[in-house]
């Protein structure tokens, strides 16, 4: 790490990034390996067939909570990178928040949200009126029914007892997610990204086709998956050129 800051020429964001992840390798007792022995790689996928032989049911990642998506799936993987994409307002965050808090409430899964549109307020707000299946119209307004108490206050103390971890910095770029991951893995053996979203991401490198952004930003994004070994959910927003 040290040679690294004196020999490289590259940006201090990325040299801090390569030195987080190298540190975390250590910590977690990750050293790579050039090559692995087949004869080890058979050993451990024996015993995962055998796991999976013996389970009483068939999800054998994080659950999303809709049972028919999950037997298509049998739930997000460890280091898989998802991208749930779709026009404006077609329910991408709803999808994604439904998924974190089923995971995190049902499951006791630990769970990063990084939400670059909407504020932590809004977003638990909105997480609060799906849990406790209550108008988020009406809640804005100020206007909840009577019957509507109960079930909000259940729901409160649901999501506060939640392993859930929101962040919602404006502009985020990608190093700093990868960082703020880690350590949250480290710290409470984070089990599932939410990223909202995609597009919203800044570039760490200075490309003029944001395009090709995108295209490193997803890159580097499924490199935090393998690293981290859970699952990476990213809403992507398409424009109406997708249609066409």
């Amino acid at each position: 790490i040290i040679s690294m800051g004196y020999e490289e020429k590259e940006d201090a964001k990325v040299l801090l990034d390569k030195a987080e992840h190298l540190i975390f390798e250590v910590s977690q007792r990750n050293i790579r390996q050039s090559f692995v022995p087949i004869k080890e790689l058979i050993t451990d996928s024996y015993e995962k067939i055998e796991d999976l032989y013996h389970r009483e049911e068939f999800i054998t990642g994080v659950s999303s909570g809709f049972d028919e998506f999950d037997e298509i799936t049998t739930g997000f993987q460890p280091s898989e990178f998802i991208v749930v994409a779709g026009r404006p307002a077609m329910g991408k965050t709803a999808f994604c928040m439904s998924i974190a808090q089923y995971a995190s409430i049902s499951k006791n899964t630990p769970v990063a949200i990084f939400s670059l549109e909407m504020s932590k307020s809004q977003l638990v707000q909105r997480m609060l009126c799906s849990e406790a299946r209550i108008d988020a119209h009406n809640l804005r307004k100020g206007r909840l029914a009577e019957k509507d108490w109960a079930p909000l206050s259940m729901a409160a103390g649901r999501l506060a007892s939640a392993p859930i971890f929101v962040d919602d910095t404006s502009g985020i770029s990608c190093l700093e997610i990868k960082a703020k991951a880690r350590r949250i893995k480290a710290q409470y053996n984070l089990g599932l990204v939410i990223i909202d979203y995609l597009q919203l991401i800044q570039s760490s490198s200075r490309i003029e086709n944001r395009q090709q952004e995108i295209t490193e930003i997803s890159r580097s994004l499924k490199g935090l998956a393998r690293e981290l070994n859970v699952p990476v959910i990213a809403v992507s927003q398409l424009s109406r050129a997708a249609e066409q």
